[in-house]
C-alpha cells in the first residue's frame, strides 16, 4: 500500500464492519450507512414522540389540629388565670380531663371568662375556633363547669357539603373524592386547584379546613 499503510484485513472488521465500509462511497460526504452526517446546517431531524397525557395534580382537604399546640394554649390560659386579679378566690381553673378540657369556677360569669381566655390563646397558636366544641356552663354543686373538646376529621355529611360546593361552583373537570375523613381534589390544571382553594376559603363552613399534600 502507498505510504506504508497496511491493507485492511476483513477478518479484523467482521461482517458488519465490512458491510458498512462497502456502503460508504469514496469521495462522498455520506457517513455510515450512507446517511449524511449531522452538521449545524443539517441537524438530525427531531424524532416524533407520541403525546402523553399530563398527570393530574392534587391536594388533600383535611381538618386536623396539633395536640401540642392545644396543650400550649391551655397551659398559657392556666398561667394567665392564676395571675389575674379577677380570677382570685373564685375557684378558677382549666385542665385536661381525659380527652376533654374542663373549665370551672364558682360563677357562670367567671367560667365563661375562662373560656374566653382559652379561645384567645388558641387563636394566637393558629388554631381555628371552629375546631373547638365547647358546651354550655353546667352547675355542679357550688361550681360551674364547661367541658370542651377538639374536633378533628371531616364527617361524611361535611365532606358531601364540600364536594357539592366544588362540583357546583368550582372549575369544570375538577374531581373531589372522599377518602375516610378527608377529601382529595384533583385536576390537570394547577390553576384550577388554586381556584378551588380560594372558593373554599370564601365559604362559611362551621368546621375547620386545611389544604395539605400537594402533588
Amino acid at each position: 500500500m502507498p505510504g506504508g499503510a497496511s491493507p485492511l484485513d476483513r477478518s479484523t472488521l467482521g461482517g458488519e464492519g465490512v458491510a458498512r465500509l462497502m456502503r460508504m462511497r469514496p469521495g462522498s460526504d455520506a457517513g455510515i450507512d450512507g446517511r449524511a452526517p449531522c452538521t449545524p446546517e443539517h441537524p438530525e431531524p427531531t424524532r416524533y414522540k407520541e403525546p402523553q397525557d399530563m398527570a393530574d395534580s392534587s391536594f388533600d382537604i383535611v381538618s386536623k389540629v396539633e395536640r401540642q399546640e392545644v396543650d400550649n394554649a391551655l397551659n398559657q390560659a392556666a398561667k394567665e388565670i392564676s395571675q389575674r386579679y379577677d380570677f382570685k378566690n373564685v375557684g378558677a381553673s382549666i385542665a385536661w380531663s381525659g380527652e376533654k378540657i374542663l373549665m370551672q369556677a364558682n360563677s357562670e360569669e367567671r367560667v365563661k371568662a375562662i373560656l374566653d381566655v382559652f379561645e384567645t390563646k388558641l387563636i394566637k397558636r393558629g388554631i381555628s375556633l371552629k375546631a373547638l366544641d365547647a358546651g354550655e356552663p353546667q352547675l355542679s354543686g357550688k361550681e360551674y363547669k364547661i367541658f370542651a373538646s377538639i374536633e378533628e376529621g371531616i364527617s361524611q355529611e361535611n365532606a358531601k357539603k364540600v364536594a357539592k360546593v366544588i362540583r357546583d361552583e368550582g372549575p369544570k373537570g375538577v374531581k373531589a373524592q372522599v377518602q375516610g375523613d378527608e377529601l382529595r381534589v384533583s385536576s390537570k390544571s394547577r390553576d384550577d386547584l388554586q381556584a378551588v382553594q380560594a372558593l373554599l376559603k370564601g365559604q362559611d363552613f362551621d368546621f375547620a379546613l386545611q389544604f395539605v399534600n400537594y402533588r
